[in-house]
Parts: structure tokens; sequence; C-alpha cells
């Protein structure tokens, strides 16, 4: 038997999910094709209590109230409506459904052939009689946060971004409390924020936190998701990662690093969910309301597919786009993160092609909240025309891949790469000035989660994903790594030597460069996932970081250092090319700007880019060839005599206005400028 709640307590427009009020608590949840809903309330222990009808009100929004219960209570949701799959609409009461707006679930998921909505061949159109509560974890009611948060706010010149794990970061730490390592609370102990202090770094962007499931065929091999890029939902988070998914206490860990003056980012994934294809469970948004929350094909069987996850939310539909926003609004507001990393968020702009005057884009870029967080997109998807690096608004930042490949490639020395390594260091100004926008608009990075550790990328020429099952097929196969010499680790002391400068260089690159560098965690300790570039599915120690080194960790510092010290040169505005001194200039090794002729040589593999603004000037001296040579210093009647720096190998000498390059080397010189 089920209940009704007073209509006296029914609201015209109320806050989706559950809100506290009046001794009890009001539920309510979106769905436009339900014919009934039905409300069922759990115990601590997952035994089912009580079920009760919700009222359909205005805008399709069904609701009820129960009196008496309060934070802490356990409920699900049962949708009642046509199960017609041949007309995209896939209704099924017997599969409990967990509440988009939950702010917590009573336990991590893990799939169960029970949570499929069909029986047989999904083809034959058969709707599943099987209950799937006792293998369904259930929604919490959770009382507000209350928090009033202090946002460090770290201007984006002055940021230093650091990717990482949620868990892998710190399940091998030995610096971090045993009851603290593979948990969000490991990120405010004082041995890590002494390690993030160190470095030098600003802003901690974490992989997805939020409810993820492992697909069948990752279980099938006895693997996990271990990325969690595959959600269930985006107001929760994973269970495992910190006191059973309590929200307090994940703010209480951002509220310890906002008082050290550090960020963090979430990367979130808005562009499909866990349930996947057609043939995908019922966990939550497909039960609820197929049509409204997933893109269709012309046959509504199937499902758009942009994200080559199965599936992809319909970001156009108003009440997704609510949903979107109202998730955003609360991980800052109440939980008190800094911002946002978007995966494949060409998704966010498709209406169905791209633009960035979307609905939801235009939604975030006007919200009082979320226009004042850190923004940052992977321009790109797996939909047609899905590369749109450089077409974001204004305030967003955007992952920069031309960076990435272009500095491995000049850095090992393939032919032709003089003019994309001036654009990329400069900022990729041909992208990203326009629109107001300017140099810190490009992430550079060299490398994230995705694919090679820097460590990997100097030792490995070819993948090694044989752990995934996949017969090595997955993982990218153009990394534009090379091994030195030898595949994978060896005992040759001359490998290793340039192995370890070749790191330098690519690091050096991207914290002196112009734009919002990003770090990957665990390069700084020459982390090595065994050659694996896709360990999406590895919660191991490929996966996890291995802290046995900390070899990088002194040159990183250095290098965030010297970008403090010279501020002026990495700010909002492009340094382009301008009357000496001033500005970006490039040379060649007898200190002449580059001609015409020289920028087309496809085997020239030495320069020197020199930026100023006063009073100072930074100069960054290259030679990725296998010979040394010499590079002859700017003119020094505009300054005040250079000082080396930092210089990636110890034969790097400075003499007079000359300084000799060692082979697959960079030294970094300043000077004062004269008035």
């Amino acid at each position: 038997m089920t209940q009704t709640a007073p209509t006296a307590l029914i609201e015209e427009n109320p806050e989706l999910g559950t809100t506290m009020v009046d001794g009890g608590v009001r539920f309510a949840l979106y769905s436009q094709g339900a014919q009934r809903v039905i409300l069922c309330l759990f115990d601590e222990h997952d035994r089912h209590q009580s079920s009760h009808d919700l009222t359909q009100g205005t805008g399709h929004i069904w609701q009820t109230w129960i009196a008496g219960i309060g934070a802490g209570q356990r409920y699900g949701y049962r949708v009642y409506g046509p199960y017609q799959p041949e007309k995209g609409q896939r209704f099924n009461p017997n599969k409990l459904l967990i509440d988009p707006y939950s702010r917590r679930l009573s336990r991590d998921l893990e799939f169960h052939p029970h949570q499929l909505g069909y029986q047989g061949e999904e083809q034959q159109g058969q709707i599943c009689s099987i209950d799937s509560a006792a293998v369904m974890p259930k929604s919490v009611v959770v009382e507000p946060l209350g928090f009033s948060h202090r946002y460090p706010r770290i201007p984006w010149p002055k940021t230093v971004i650091y990717e990482a794990h949620p868990k892998g970061l710190s399940q091998l730490w030995p610096q971090i409390s045993p009851a603290h390592r593979g948990k969000l609370s490991a990120l405010c102990q004082p041995e890590a924020i002494a390690h993030f202090k160190r470095l030098g770094i600003t802003t901690i962007e974490l992989l997805p936190i939020h409810p993820k499931a492992s697909e069948p065929f990752i279980v099938s091999k006895a693997l996990t998701n271990y990325w969690g890029y595959n959600n269930l939902q985006f107001f929760a988070f994973q269970n495992t990662l910190l006191d059973d998914g309590n929200p307090k206490a994940l703010a209480d860990v951002i509220d310890v690093l906002h008082q050290h003056g550090l960020e963090l980012i979430l990367d979130v994934v808005f562009n499909h969910s866990a349930e996947g294809n057609e043939h995908g469970p019922h966990y939550s948004f497909r039960g609820i309301d197929n049509l409204s929350y997933y893109r269709v094909t012309d046959n509504p069987r199937f499902y758009e597919n942009h994200s080559g996850c199965g599936n992809s939310l319909d970001l156009s539909h108003p009440m997704v786009v609510r949903m979107v926003t109202d998730s955003l609004r609360y991980w800052v507001e109440e939980v008190g993160v800094d911002g946002f990393r978007f995966d494949l968020a060409t998704t966010l702009g498709r209406t169905p092609h791209f633009t960035r005057h979307s609905g939801l884009l235009q939604a975030i870029h006007q919200d009082p909240t979320l226009r004042r967080c850190k923004l940052i997109a992977e321009p790109w998807d797996l939909g047609q025309q899905g590369y749109q690096l450089g077409q974001f608004s204004g305030r967003w930042r955007e992952w920069n891949d031309r960076f990435r490949d272009t500095l491995r490639s000049f850095w090992r020395a393939d032919p032709d790469r003089l003019r994309p390594l001036a654009e990329v260091l400069h900022g990729s100004a041909a992208l990203f000035d326009k629109d107001q926008r300017g140099p810190t608009a490009s992430i550079n990075f060299i490398t994230s989660h995705d694919g090679f550790t820097l460590m990997d990328l100097v030792s490995f020429t070819q993948r090694h994903n044989q752990a995934n099952g996949e017969d090595n097929r997955d993982g990218h196969s153009h990394n534009l790594s090379h091994n030195h010499g030898s595949e994978g680790p060896t005992e040759d002391a001359d490998i290793n030597a340039l192995r370890l400068r070749q790191q330098k260089n690519l690091l050096a690159c991207v914290l002196l460069s112009q734009g919002t560098p990003m770090l990957l965690a665990g390069d700084e300790a020459e982390n090595s996932q065994q050659g694996n570039n896709n360990a999406y599915c590895q919660d191991n120690p490929i996966g996890w970081v291995n802290w046995s080194d900390s070899t990088l960790a002194d040159w990183i510092a250095s290098l965030t250092a010297l970008r403090r010290r010279f501020q002026g040169l990495f700010s909002y505005e492009y340094l382009h090319h301008q009357s000496e001194p001033y500005g970006c200039h490039w040379f060649d090794e007898a200190a002449l700007p580059l001609s015409e002729k020289q920028w087309l040589q496809p085997q020239r593999r030495q320069i020197a880019m020199r930026y100023s603004r006063a009073p100072y000037s930074l100069l960054l001296a290259m030679n990725a060839s296998p010979q040394a040579s010499i590079q002859t210093l700017p003119d020094n009647s505009q300054h005040r005599g250079w000082q080396l720096e930092i210089s990636s190998h110890p034969d790097n000498e400075l003499v007079q206005e000359r300084i000799e390059l060692q082979p697959h080397s960079l030294a970094v010189l300043s000077a004062s400028l004269k008035d």
C-alpha cells in the first residue's frame, strides 16, 4: 500500500532532490513521460520500510512530503510508464532508481544482471520483471552543509595545475598515514600540503569523484573502471574515497586546502552516463525519463554516442541543463570546489552541432556563481566535427593537445618543428588571441592521465597495454614517444641520463611557456605505468603513483620559483613581437633573428626564445639535436648581463656572451633591462 502527502505541503516549484522542511523531507523528481512515481523508503540495513505515491505538479515535477524522517534516510524511486524501446520509452517499475539529485549513496555500485530493464535479447523488447532493489545502492537524504567558504581565487597567470587521481595519488605514498592513503583526506595531510607547496603548484585537478560504474566487459575481465569516467549521477561522490560519501567530510578537506592557499578542481563527465547503450542497465536516468535525459537517433531505440561510451546526455534539454548547473553550483557553494574540468566538452555545446552559444554554455557563462569559477574544457568529443580547440568563449580555458604534441615531437628531434614550437610556446595565439582571450586560455601540458606518464614517454616507443586484456589494441598508437635506445627500464647509465634530461626539457617548456601549465601527479617522482598508456582499468600498482623516486621534484620547484620571480612575463596579455627589446623574439645560434629560410629548414633543431617586459627578460635556449652547439646571447647593450638560471645538463656553461648547449638540452637565462 502506498501513501500520499498532505496537499498543503506540496510546492508549486520545488527544489529537485530532497529538502528537509517542517519536521520531514520533501522529495521532488522530474519526469515528463511518467504515468506514476513511487518513493520507496529503506532502513539502514536496506530493508524496505514504506512506499509513497508522488503527486505530479507543474512542469512535470513529481513530489511528496514525508513526516518524521530526516538526514540519513535511504530511498529510491520506481517510475511507471510505457516500456516501448522502439519509441524510446524504457519505463520499468521493477527497477529501483537512484535520485539524480541525491547528495549521497548508501554504497558504491556494482553491476548486476538484475539491473537490466529487459529480458532475453534487448531487440525483442521484453520487459524484465525481476526486482532490482536488492542489488542497487540507495539514495540518502543529506542535510545542508552550511559552510561559508573562503576561496583562494588564484589568478590564471599565477595558476599551476596538478592533475591527480583521487585514489592513485596517495595509495602508495609512504609519507601519508595508512588511514588516509587512497582517500580524499590524503590531500589535506601536512605531508601532502608540504609537497604541493614545495612543487609550487596552486590548483589540484582531480579525476572524476562522482559515483561510477564499471562496464560489464571490464568486470568480466576482473578489472574496474579506475579512472571513473563512467558516472551514475553528479551530486554525490564515491563512498570508498572518504567517510562513506559524506559531503561534509569532503568540504572539510577542501577547507584545509583553502587555508593553505590551494584550489581544488573537479573533472566532471556530463557527456554521457554509466547506463551505456540500449543494452545497458537501469540505474537512474533511463528509467526515470529516457527521452528527456538522452539524445536518441532517428530510430529512438538507439542512442547518439558522441562520447564513445554508448550514450549522450541531452544537454540541450532545459531540465538536463538545470541538473548540470544545479550540480555545479552545489559543488561550489556547498562543498567548496574552485572550478571544473569538463570531459569531452564539445558535447556541452551540441544542439546537435557545436556552438559556443548553446543553452548550457550560456547558462554557465551568465551564472553569478559559476562565472567566477575556473572553467576548463577538453575541447573535443567523438562526434562529427568534434574537435573544437580554440572555439570556446572568453571565460573558458582549454586543454591544448597541440602544445603537447609539438613539444614531444620537437624534443625527439622530428623535422619541421620550429614554427609549431614557436606558436605553442608563445601561447598558441592563432587559437586564443581573439574574443578578449589571452595566453592563459591555453592549458599547456605534456602528460595527463590519458596516455604515457612523463617517465614512460621517454622510455617506451610503443604502448604496452597487455594488462588491459584487449591484446594491446586499446590506447593511442600515436604517442610521439621515444625510448632513447632501449624499450623500457634499463641499467644503461647514458640512456638513463638522457631520459632524465629529456624530462627536464619538457617540464621546463611547460612551466616557462606562455599559458597555464598543467603537471601530471607522479611525474615529479618519475612514476611509470610500465608502458601502459591507457591505465583506465588498472586500480593496482600500474595505475597508482610509485613514490620511490623524487628526482624531478627539485627541478619542478626551481621552475615554478622562476615563474613566480618573473611573474610579469606571464600575464593575461600576449607578449607579441615588439620593437627591441620588448615582447617575444626568436633567435638562431648566432643571436640573429631567424630568417624565413631558417624557419623552413626541416633539420634545424636549435632555437632561442626571449620574452621581455620591463624590468626583465627571460631566454630559453634549446638544443634538440644529438650534437653540442654554441648559443650566442642576444645583444647585451639592452640588458644588464645574462645570468644562467637553470640548465637541464650540468655541462651547459655560460662563458661571457655565449653558452655551450650540450646535446638534447635546455638552458634558461635572465637579464634585467636597462632603463
